[in-house]
């Protein structure tokens, strides 16, 4: 047995199990060691009786009332137990931590997204700029002096894999090429050799979400905003983004890492390369 250290105690480690957990659950083992620790930590008191009835759900909710996840972020109050919810209750040490990319190219992508970080438009809230031109340029966008450019987050994307290709010594990239974050999502349904990732599949089991892989957002009324997932940690993403800003939007002012995205927040799901 080996006993971790968290801000509400000494616990036994038990890793993630890689689902949710929610009402109707009778994962006896999984269940019981959840609620032996809602007792513990004062959210009881309920059964331990490895099911995943409503006394259980409520008492997740006091839970996630009382208590931030490993980052000090707000639980959301839903009584369904994911990876932030287990993170705080059996410390940060339960979260399984992914940053190694699945393949050279997503590797690499990574690699030169991370040297654009701090790239700003020029003048900012312009869309355009000396390096952001570029990126719009290798999607074929026309730009016109003067003149604002287009919301480029996922020109971004398109030229870092552009780069990572031309370092792999790959003959094209196999980017779609787009400037739209949703007609991304939609055109890689009928491309073979790219994955989808739904959201719900990617709540369900996080380890589906590897480095290189992109996230997509959609805001409605045909707006969404993509970025590029470096990490996996603790059940936030680390992400490099273009066309945002520290607080996430999706027309900011330049390439941004930020940490803070929730993996429930992306409304689409995620775009994965790593097979090229």
């Amino acid at each position: 047995m080996v006993i971790i250290q968290t801000p509400l105690g000494p616990v036994e480690h038990i890793a993630f199990p890689g689902r949710l957990l929610k009402l109707g659950d009778f994962d006896v083992m999984t269940v019981t060691q959840v609620q032996r620790r809602l007792n513990a930590v004062g959210c009881g008191p309920i059964a331990e009786n490895g099911f995943y009835d409503n006394d259980t759900k409520n008492a997740i909710k006091r839970f996630q009332i009382r208590y931030p996840d490993v980052s000090g972020h707000t639980l959301v109050v839903d009584g369904i137990l994911g990876t932030l919810t287990w993170g705080a209750l059996f410390g940060a040490q339960s979260i399984s931590t992914y940053s190694s990319a699945p393949s050279l190219l997503t590797q690499a992508a990574i690699n030169y997204a991370t040297t654009q970080i701090g790239v700003l438009e020029d003048p900012l809230g312009s869309n355009r700029g000396p390096v952001v031109d570029q990126y719009q340029q290798a999607i074929g966008l026309n730009l016109e002096a003067g003149k604002p450019g287009y919301y480029w987050c996922v020109a971004f994307t398109y030229y870092c894999y552009q780069q990572a290709a031309i370092t792999c010594g790959l003959s094209c990239n196999p980017h779609i090429k787009t400037a739209g974050a949703l007609d991304h999502w939609n055109k890689v349904k009928t491309n073979p050799g790219i994955t989808r990732i739904s959201r719900t599949q990617a709540i369900a089991d996080p380890s589906l979400i590897k480095p290189g892989a992109l996230f997509i957002i959609d805001y409605g009324n045909g707006l969404g905003h993509t970025g590029i997932v470096t990490e996996i940690a603790q059940g936030r993403l680390v992400t490099i983004e273009g066309n945002t800003n520290g607080g996430g939007s999706c027309n900011g002012i330049g390439v941004f890492m930020r940490n803070s995205r929730k993996i429930s927040e992306i409304t689409r799901g995620f775009i994965d390369y790593s097979s090229f």
